[in-house]
């Protein structure tokens, strides 16, 4: 499946119906009068977040979504039809964006959440609505109201609690393979994983925690360098950053502050994250390297919790989801 986070659509809501000029005539009325109905409402353009879906891939086959117009007013004084609404369904996590003036439109988190992006128009006014000691027989009718119409930019921010990040080939897609059922494709060259992972971990409680393996961020990722740049969005959410370093690279510490640094520089608070740190790959560390030494460094570096994990073995993962798990309880208490 293609992994699809920003799409560009064109919407236009229905327009109103028109009035109607009518007259009453029948044998045994002496007085008749005008009739007319006005016209029914256009449909809205609603955009709605939905549990089915995982990417914004459908509303690239399709940029146009149209609402109904509504019915002409009838006679009898009778309301013309009111146009169907169009309702567009998107991932939860999506962001609404009005593509001209950039004003943030909504940003749907939860299911079955929605937003009206373009109101139908009004029906327009029969002659009925013209009646006056005045005017005893109008002929006049309003036409109906154009329905709204714009260009939007939607943005998928995946929700997650915890975000897992790292140079390429840190181990990420392993981790999240090892705790969650989620199984993205691993090997042993950088940027295998292409698109986010998303995998539900179970707490001792029972209840899900969504883990996002977000694609491996490399140094100048913030200026749209390599793939971070693309997937540096879907950290925003997080409430933990899970961070992986490869205990087998040559300079795991250069590692962890190239990471640093990118988000630094990508802001919007991604640095003040709170993070855990794990050294990846133990099973394959060379017998000649300090682990434990590194391992003092980067927390005299980062403060943060250090752990020595290796996701093929399984040793000390339940370490890390403890700390998880902890840190999580932490965050809700504060909020």
């Amino acid at each position: 499946m293609q992994f699809i986070d920003q799409s560009e659509i064109q919407v236009k809501a229905g327009d109103g119906g028109d009035g109607m000029v009518a007259f009453r005539r029948e044998k045994y009325v002496p007085a008749g009068g005008p009739s007319g109905g006005t016209g029914g409402r256009g449909g809205s353009v609603i955009v709605k977040a939905v549990e089915n879906l995982q990417t914004l891939l459908d509303l690239r086959y399709n940029r146009l979504y149209k609402a109904d117009d509504g019915v002409r007013g009838g006679p009898n004084k009778c309301t013309g039809a009111s146009g169907r609404d169009r309702i567009i369904e998107v991932p939860c996590g999506t962001m609404i964006f009005d593509a001209e003036t950039e004003e943030l439109l909504g940003d749907l988190v939860e299911l079955e959440q929605s937003v009206c992006v373009a109101k139908g128009g009004k029906g327009g006014l029969g002659n009925a609505c013209f009646l006056s000691n005045h005017n005893r027989a109008p002929e006049i009718a309003l036409p109906g109201l154009p329905g709204d119409g714009r260009m939007l930019r939607l943005e998928l921010k995946l929700l997650a609690e915890v975000g897992i990040i790292g140079l390429p080939n840190a181990g990420k897609s392993t981790f999240i393979s090892a705790v969650s059922a989620a199984r993205p494709k691993i090997a042993d060259y950088p940027f295998t994983t292409l698109v986010p992972n998303l995998g539900v971990v179970r707490k001792p409680t029972g209840d899900g925690t969504v883990f996002a393996d977000i694609p491996g961020l490399i140094e100048g990722a913030h200026l749209g360098v390599g793939l971070g740049f693309d997937f540096l969005r879907h950290i925003e959410r997080t409430r933990l950053l899970l961070h992986l370093i490869d205990g087998t690279s040559e300079d795991p510490i250069a590692n962890y502050t190239t990471i640093q640094a990118e988000l630094h520089a990508y802001d919007r608070g991604l640095a003040d994250r709170p993070q855990i740190i794990a050294l990846s790959k133990l099973d394959a560390v060379d017998s000649s390297t300090d682990i434990d030494a590194i391992a003092a460094q980067l927390h005299q570096l980062s403060h943060a919790p250090i752990f020595k994990i290796s996701s093929a073995t399984r040793q000390g993962l339940d370490g890390v989801l403890n700390q998880v798990w902890q840190q999580l309880d932490q965050l809700t208490s504060v909020e």
